[in-house]
């Protein structure tokens, strides 16, 4: 071919990098457009498998790898990725609902989720209700023909309860005909299968989609917002994938990369901060200012017992603290500034801690099963356990303590 302009020359330009080439790092490949060898290769169909290519939009083999290992931590299938945790919330409800649909909520929800079924579904004619997920009989009565979806969060959001999921998923198992679906982000997959509750004693026993925010421990952090959403099941893999590719998803291939860079310390990070959460719980059990502490693997934490009857032992880097009754919403925020290696911001497990104050009256329809009191959630990161107690000590010294 004869010499081209530079802009002709460098975008058909001959040098391609050589077979061979191998590192532990996953090759980072961006694509909008895909390239066929031909317009047979073209013209060829191409099936959901993870391994052929259309448009980057449906995946790179960056994104395809990550997909991959993300089923492989949960134990599952089948993979999908989206932009943010809620992106995958969203892709499930609205993949697998239509009107004239119910679908059941727990009243502890990961709150957008909650706004989701309040404010979006309605319009489409889907309808919704909240159940107590430590109510695993009272649950099964709400079970109707309409039902076809049913939300699984463990632990709850901010409050921590650990559903009785044992309960919970043999009554949808009887009633029959509704999905199941977990939001496992607090798990993992490093807490519990979500596909095999309880091997030994429900064998079987368990969901059939498993969900995570990747943003939170695949990725680590802090930097990347991304989703997932798991299967076992090949017919609803696809019909998930239809709703997938209708709703336009797709991800940046650089953020596929830096969570592919946090997966390897997933399980290093999810104990190390496991370890100094529940000192930590343990420790602010024992102040004065604090009438409870909401931890799952803490004895009388709601929900504790259904957490120890299934888990392998693990409970990731949240608890929240319920403060004494006398002490107002400014003693509390009072309280969380005077913290000073706690940032005030939302999400977690990420390096750094957080601690944020929550008036959970404006998110719960059936109660409050804890103390009276106001709430705050920390999310414990990196830090050396003993500076984060100091910190948290001289924080209530100066604010509550006074108070």
């Amino acid at each position: 071919m004869s010499k081209h302009a530079i802009s002709t020359e460098q975008i058909h330009h001959p040098y391609v990098a050589p077979e061979g080439w191998d590192a532990f790092p996953v090759g980072v490949y961006k694509a909008s457009t895909v390239l066929f060898k031909d317009t047979a290769d073209l013209h060829k169909p191409r099936p959901r498998d993870g391994l052929s290519y259309r448009y980057g939009l449906h995946g790179t083999p960056t994104s395809y790898t990550l997909a991959a290992r993300i089923a492989g931590l949960e134990r599952a299938e089948q993979c999908l990725l989206v932009p943010s945790g809620l992106a995958a919330v969203t892709l499930i409800s609205l993949g697998l609902l239509r009107p004239g649909d119910e679908v059941l909520v727990p009243d502890n929800v990961y709150g957008q989720n909650r706004y989701l079924s309040d404010g979006f579904l309605p319009q489409f004619g889907i309808t919704r209700r909240y159940y107590d997920p430590l109510d695993a009989a009272a649950f099964a009565g709400l079970l109707s023909e309409k039902t076809k979806l049913v939300w699984l969060e463990a632990a709850g959001s901010i409050t921590l309860e650990f559903p009785d999921l044992i309960g919970l998923l043999q009554a949808c198992k009887a009633h029959g005909g509704v999905i199941t679906a977990i939001d496992n982000t607090w798990g993992s997959g490093v807490a519990f299968n979500a596909f095999e509750i309880a091997p030994q004693s429900h064998p079987g026993l368990g969901v059939d989609i498993s969900m995570q925010a990747l943003t939170k421990y695949a990725s680590g952090g802090a930097d990347v917002l991304m989703g997932a959403v798991c299967t076992r099941d090949g017919q609803l893999h696809n019909r998930l994938n239809d709703a997938h590719e209708h709703l336009g998803y797709g991800l940046g291939q650089n953020d596929v990369e830096l969570v592919l860079r946090g997966l390897p310390t997933l399980e290093l990070r999810y104990r190390a901060q496991d370890a100094s959460t529940r000192a930590l719980a343990r420790w602010m059990q024992a102040r004065p200012e604090v009438a409870q502490v909401l931890h799952p693997a803490l004895p009388g934490s709601p929900g504790h017992e259904y957490w120890q009857a299934l888990s392998s032992g693990g409970a990731a880097c949240l608890f929240s603290v319920v403060f004494k009754p006398e002490y107002s919403a400014a003693d509390v925020d009072a309280f969380v500034d005077a913290l000073q290696l706690f940032g005030i911001g939302y999400s977690w497990a990420g390096p750094m801690s957080l601690a944020v104050p929550y008036d959970m009256s404006r998110s719960r329809s059936l109660g409050l099963p804890y103390a009276a009191g106001r709430l705050v959630r920390f999310a414990i990161g990196l830090e050396a356990e003993a500076d984060l107690r100091a910190d948290l000590e001289q924080a209530l010294n100066a604010t509550l303590a006074k108070a």
